[in-house]
């Protein structure tokens, strides 16, 4: 039947019912690369569930996880435009951005807690940070360069007690007058592994070493120029975190374990575990404002710390190593367990 001789009332009812029956076009998805600084592990394990249940796809992104590695700088490629966004380690990476002209900027926070400990014997009942100063300290070339100087600065710490971690857990093992660095999600559990014996484990953090870690970096161009895409993508991760955290992270995990075939779930569950203990990714202001959250106070006061301990160069403008846009927002607050 010819529609012009239907009642229009008639006819827009048949064309919605066709409308309805026909296939929904498929949601144009904006393709976005991430980059992390290590291969796929728990301590990633937000940005993989968003993308293995859907999450980024919901906020209307195609998202690439690329897994970093010894022998990878993603955040090389993400300054030369070959990423989107960078898993970068921590605040001081931020500063030093600013310091070399580097045009990339921070976005969100997921750890509020960077994860460095010191691992102690327990027969040496370290109890507190000070306890540290007698032993031998194995610190990595890079965590002498960085948190040993707020410990000489803030603590009195002497470097004539250190010596060098290869990241192999042996020294520390036979020597229980050393106390040997790692992070609180994974070395502890490698050690009780290795060594029969349940480590004392001292988190910086909790001393004053203030860093916000596991930060998401993007260039200033992508801020600028699709601010949309960004939140989207900052907002889709922190769901991706509640899930990973607080729900069934089983898929985020099969992923991680895909990616990272020597991942196993004991240490995957031993990650998540010693995450939610220590507050890493929840805690303080996340609790009022959403995982991810970062305040002006908190990046003001770890840049006069390491200002103080010589680190970083007192005239950098280090307001420029991030911004508050994109957080602080509450996003997934619900998904956080009531008790």
């Amino acid at each position: 039947m010819n529609p012009a001789f239907l009642p229009r009332a008639l006819t827009a009812g048949l064309l919605a019912l066709v409308s309805a029956l026909m296939p929904a076009r498929a949601q144009t998805l904006d393709k976005v690369s991430f980059g992390t600084n290590w291969v796929a592990e728990a301590e990633h394990g937000g940005f993989f569930q968003a993308v293995a249940d859907g999450t980024y796809k919901k906020y209307g992104l195609d998202v690439t996880i690329v897994p970093g590695g010894p022998n990878t700088n993603n955040r090389i490629l993400l300054t030369a435009g070959k990423l989107d966004f960078f898993m970068s380690a921590n605040t001081l990476q931020s500063f030093d951005a600013v310091a070399n002209n580097v045009p990339l900027i921070a976005v969100a926070a997921i750890f509020q807690k960077d994860p460095q400990v010191f691992l102690t014997h327990p027969e040496a009942k370290i109890t507190k940070l000070e306890d540290l100063k007698p032993l031998t300290l194995l610190v990595s070339k890079e965590g002498v360069a960085s948190y040993f100087q707020w410990l000489k600065s803030e603590y009195g710490f002497s470097e004539s007690k250190v010596k060098p971690y290869t990241f192999n857990p042996q020294p520390f093992i036979v020597n229980k007058q050393s106390a040997m660095q790692g992070y609180v999600t994974s070395e502890p559990y490698a050690v009780e592994k290795t060594a029969g014996f349940k480590p004392g484990v001292i988190l910086l953090a909790d001393h004053g070493f203030n860093a916000y870690s596991t930060l998401i970096e993007t260039r200033r161009e992508i801020v600028e120029k699709k601010p949309d895409l960004v939140q989207r993508f900052v907002d889709a991760s922190m769901i991706g975190w509640y899930n990973y955290l607080y729900g069934d992270n089983s898929a985020g995990n099969a992923m991680i374990k895909q990616m990272n075939p020597e991942m196993t779930d004991e240490l995957l569950r031993y990650s998540v575990d010693k995450m939610k203990e220590y507050g890493i990714v929840d805690s303080g202001d996340t609790l009022r404002d959403g995982i991810g959250a970062m305040t002006d106070a908190r990046v003001a006061s770890f840049f006069d710390k390491m200002v103080r301990a010589g680190v970083v160069r007192r005239d950098i403008d280090y307001r420029q190593a991030y911004t508050l846009r994109f957080v602080n927002k509450g996003v997934g607050l619900d998904l956080r367990p009531k008790n």
